[in-house]
């Protein structure tokens, strides 16, 4: 009686941006790791536009001498992760995306609205907005059915020190106790760990 062997082959799902692992009998055929399927198409007709995009951005760039040429970089590429995250159902994607879109709107306030304000104020409006950017990552997910919760806890603490920020005085005071105190987080989650482990 002959012996069936099994197989293992790794092949990347482009539509994830894992690694699958497939089992095959010797009397299978295996998978070609290179088959192009309708989400890998739609990653490269993403990625080829996207990149195609991005180059004539910054060509552009050299030869345009604006300031707002500058201001428009951060927020092209935000626009180009999130609809290819979008399109492509993603939420990897979304990921860049929100983050420079934050950023960018955290550049453009500072650099126009709040321009003339003061350090500080400029500081909190910079975090508010770049808790924006995180927050929109939650809700874009949502519109794909891939939830992740996950960027509020960055977007949350942003947001905390950007209010804290345009509070003023006091809120400058508990931003300095709990840059000194943070580490006791570290004790307490280890201290939880070990009252688990019992």
């Amino acid at each position: 009686m002959k012996r069936k062997q099994l197989h293992v082959f790794l092949y990347p799902d482009f539509g994830s941006l894992n690694i699958r692992k497939v089992n095959l009998m010797s009397t299978q055929t295996p998978l070609n790791p290179i088959e192009t399927t309708p989400v890998c198409n739609s990653n490269r007709l993403f990625g080829g536009l996207f990149l195609i995009g991005l180059g004539l951005l910054f060509l552009a760039a050299q030869f345009i001498q604006a300031q707002w040429m500058g201001l428009l970089i951060l927020p092209l590429l935000s626009a180009g992760f999130l609809l290819w995250g979008l399109f492509a159902r993603n939420s990897g994607l979304l990921v860049p995306g929100g983050i420079l879109g934050g950023i960018g709107l955290g550049t453009y306030l500072t650099s126009g609205p709040f321009a003339e304000a003061g350090e500080q104020t400029q500081g909190g409006v910079f975090m508010l907005a770049f808790a924006a950017g995180w927050a929109l990552v939650v809700l874009l997910s949502f519109v794909i059915n891939r939830a992740q919760w996950w960027p509020l806890i960055p977007g949350g603490i942003m947001a905390v020190v950007g209010v804290a920020l345009l509070a003023g005085g006091a809120g400058v005071m508990v931003l300095e106790w709990l840059g000194k105190l943070w580490p006791l987080v570290l004790v307490i989650i280890g201290a939880a760990m070990l009252l688990r482990r019992k």
